[in-house]
């Protein structure tokens, strides 16, 4: 999948947008160009959810009866004039968790992507569920659309700044994350080992029960050998500097993932699940996006899309638009309301 062209509302803000994200996203287009592979996600209506309504002013016609879009490549065009919004639902900061679901829910974004257009399907339906639900912008400074372009350990330090926040204003003990993408793997990961996401002498101190990852960027990436080709041929370091250096931080054998892989893929005290497509060919090969408990007892689920529905051809950019997808996250949130997808929902 590429990047559909970026159309601000006003056109003498078309050069300013144009430089400010131009090289990230020529670059952006190309690391994505693999996903072009498979088949796009249509945005089938799923779990609706009545009577709510935009946050934004959007055509009707690319929403779910005001629930956010169904498309990443529309969600994206409409992030465009406002990049650091929220997806609808997300970051009402009066919310208190009630007690069937007592840890707010904080959505990462993934790499070349925002708050936005990554969770403008899934942030309604966990607000509509119950959930205080929270989403920050990360990796790239306000203003550009593009985002989570900065060194993992930089951005894994504003994960934690907003998760603090987020459990200040909600009085919440613990939160539970679902990221995409670098959002769902080796961000978080970084942030528990790392950035004072878990306490190693006492897991009850916790910040983090349960971390779910779609598509999650875990172990490095060939990126359907556009990555191992750029290793190569000795680019990827420059295209580091002008792309970000997310994007060399998550290729195989980065020092990012050789010091966070040191040890074994777990924390004691989190819960993880990953939730992985077959037909991926961003974060390649896919089985690298599977975890292994460090110890016996660390809880890790693994599902496979297809192993659940043979038919699903959702690839890396359209999983958090799922319908799939979406049901099997609210389920590892909330085993006690866990139902199977509906595979005739599936792109």
């Amino acid at each position: 999948m590429q990047f559909p062209l970026l159309r601000p509302t006003d056109p003498n803000d078309r050069g300013r947008l144009l430089r400010r994200t131009a090289v990230p996203a020529v670059l952006g287009a190309v690391f994505l160009a693999a996903a072009a592979t498979t088949a796009p996600h249509d945005g089938i209506p799923h779990d609706r959810t009545p009577g709510t309504q935009p946050r934004t002013a959007v055509a009707a016609a690319d929403t779910d009866s005001g629930s956010g879009y169904l498309l990443w490549k529309r969600a994206f065009l409409a992030s465009t004039d406002h990049p650091d919004a929220p997806p609808p639902g997300a970051n009402d900061w009066s919310c208190v968790p009630g007690p069937r679901h007592p840890r707010p829910v904080v959505l990462l974004h993934g790499t070349y992507e925002n708050a936005y257009d990554n969770w403008s399907a899934l942030s309604p339906r966990l607000a509509a569920d119950g959930y205080c639900v929270f989403a920050g912008n990360f990796g790239a400074p306000r203003g550009d659309v593009i985002k989570a372009r900065a060194a993992v350990p930089e951005s894994a330090d504003e994960v934690a700044r907003f998760v603090d926040r987020v459990l200040d204003r909600t009085g919440a003990r613990q939160v539970d994350l679902v990221g995409h993408s670098q959002g769902g793997g080796i961000l978080p990961r970084y942030y528990l080992k790392f950035a004072g996401g878990t306490e190693a002498g006492d897991p009850a101190r916790n910040k983090v029960h349960h971390l779910i990852g779609i598509a999650p960027a875990n172990h490095g990436s060939t990126v359907s050998g556009l990555a191992t080709l750029a290793q190569r041929l000795r680019v990827l370091a420059p295209a580091a500097r002008f792309g970000g250096q997310a994007l060399a931080d998550q290729t195989i054998g980065s020092a990012v993932n050789t010091r966070l892989d040191a040890g074994g893929d777990t924390l004691p005290g989190v819960r993880y699940t990953t939730l992985v497509t077959r037909r991926d060919r961003i974060v390649t090969p896919y089985e690298r996006q599977y975890l292994s408990p460090a110890l016996p007892a660390d809880p890790v689920t693994n599902i496979t899309v297809q192993d659940i529905c043979p038919q699903d051809r959702t690839g890396h950019m359209g999983s958090p638009y799922d319908p799939v997808v979406l049901r099997l996250v609210r389920n590892a949130l909330d085993p006690t309301t866990a139902s199977r997808p509906d595979c005739a929902l599936a792109p």
